[in-house]
């Protein structure tokens, strides 16, 4: 199953457009997008096969993880993490049923 693994990692300083960028590169290779530019904190929305949302969660850590050190963004801690599976029910939101 597909899950979409939404990160972020806060820290001590403001990040720059362009670290934001080389990191976005980083992250692209999985279907990712980054976020944080002039934040004091940056993230990364990833998409991951995995069997459930635990494994999918460890996943997108490992690459998120990657990602920074590639992008050689700080080693900050991660703060946040939102999972959602691919096959949750749509039916739940409005005009999704109609």
């Amino acid at each position: 199953m597909r899950y979409s693994v939404s990160l972020r990692a806060e820290g001590d300083r403001v990040i720059e457009l362009a670290e934001v960028v080389e990191f976005a590169d980083a992250v692209a290779i999985h279907s990712g997008i980054a976020s944080g530019v002039n934040t004091m904190s940056y993230g990364a929305q990833l998409v991951v096969e995995a069997t459930d949302s635990g494994s999918a969660v460890k996943s997108a850590v490992e690459l998120f993880n990657i990602a920074v050190q590639r992008a050689s963004m700080p080693i900050w801690p991660i703060t946040e993490v939102e999972v959602l599976a691919e096959d949750d029910d749509y039916e739940d939101y409005p005009g999704e049923s109609e």
